[in-house]
């Protein structure tokens, strides 16, 4: 095989791998509720105004 045909094909997989990755997160940043959403950003400002 060429390399060039193995740049290719790791190339693709690559692509595929991203994808997946991407896909899973979304999957899990729309499993959400809104009052989950909600929930967490106020949990979120609650600690970031706490003092150290």
């Amino acid at each position: 095989m060429r390399w060039w045909k193995v740049v290719g094909l790791a190339a693709f997989v690559g692509v595929a791998a991203t994808g997946v990755a991407v896909a899973r997160a979304e999957r899990r940043r729309r499993a959400y509720t809104p009052e989950e959403i909600r929930g967490r950003l106020r949990d979120r400002v609650a600690r970031s105004t706490e003092e150290p």
